[in-house]
C-alpha cells in the first residue's frame, strides 16, 4: 500500500512537473535590450508583406478574454539561402482591432486599448503619443530543436529583450516567419493598467499582466 501511495504521488509530482514546463516554455524570455543583430554583405533583401502579415494578441481579466490583431506598418529583413541575418519590423499600434466584440462594445475597447478615450489616454497604448511599436531581430538560434528568435521589442519607448520559437519556412522567393502562442508580461513596457502587481486594492478588478500573441510575418525578395 505504501509503494502504491509512494509511485501515485511520484507520478502526480511529475505531471506537474511537465506541466509548469508547458506553461514555462509559453512564456517569452524577457531581458534588457541587447545589440542588433548585422547581416553580411552576401545576404538578400526581404520586404514584408503587410496584408499577409499579421500579430494576433488576447488579453484576459476575471471576468472576459478578449482577442484581436495588430497590423504590420512595414518591415524588411535580410538573409542567405538558409539563414535570416537581420531584420526589423515596424508595428501599427493604431490598427488594433478587437475581434470578439461587436458594435458599440467593440469600439468602446478599441478605444480605450488605444488610448483615444480623453482622460484614459495613458491607460494601455496610448498610440495618439506612441503610434507606432518595433521590433529588430538580435538573435536567432537552435535551441533544445526549436528556433529561437530573439530581438529588441519597444512599445511607447521602453524596449526589451525578447525571446520565443518560431517556424522558419522559405519558398521560392517568399519566407513566412510564424511563432505558436507565447506571452509577455505587459508592465515590462510600462503598460500598467489594471495590474495587480502594479496597484494594490483591486480585488477582482484587475486584468492579467501577460498578453499573449502569435505572430506571422511573410515576406517576399525585392
Amino acid at each position: 500500500m505504501k509503494e502504491l501511495l509512494s509511485k501515485t504521488i511520484f507520478i502526480g509530482l511529475l505531471s506537474l512537473a511537465l506541466t509548469g514546463c508547458k506553461n514555462e516554455n509559453n512564456k517569452a524570455r524577457t531581458e534588457e535590450a541587447r545589440d542588433i543583430r548585422e547581416a553580411n554583405i552576401e545576404t538578400k533583401e526581404f520586404k514584408v508583406n503587410t496584408d499577409e502579415s499579421v500579430i494576433h494578441w488576447k488579453g484576459k481579466k476575471p471576468t472576459a478574454t478578449h482577442r484581436g490583431t495588430i497590423k504590420l506598418a512595414e518591415g524588411s529583413f535580410k538573409a542567405n539561402d538558409s539563414t535570416i541575418e537581420s531584420g526589423s519590423f515596424v508595428i501599427d499600434m493604431k490598427s488594433i482591432e478587437v475581434a470578439d466584440l461587436e458594435g458599440k462594445d467593440r469600439s468602446d475597447l478599441e478605444a480605450h486599448l488605444k488610448g483615444t478615450v480623453e482622460g484614459k489616454e495613458g491607460d494601455f497604448f496610448n498610440t495618439e503619443k506612441y503610434p507606432e511599436a518595433n521590433f529588430k531581430i538580435t538573435d536567432i538560434k537552435e535551441e533544445n530543436g526549436q528556433t529561437m528568435l530573439s530581438g529588441n521589442l519597444t512599445i511607447k519607448e521602453e524596449t526589451k529583450n525578447i525571446t520565443f520559437p518560431v517556424m522558419i519556412n522559405r519558398s521560392g522567393d517568399q519566407v513566412e516567419i510564424s511563432s505558436d502562442e507565447f506571452s509577455i508580461d505587459r508592465t515590462q513596457w510600462k503598460v500598467n493598467f489594471g495590474s495587480k502587481s502594479v496597484f494594490d486594492g483591486l480585488g477582482d478588478n484587475f486584468v492579467y499582466d501577460d498578453i499573449n500573441l502569435i505572430v506571422k510575418l511573410v515576406a517576399e525578395k525585392s
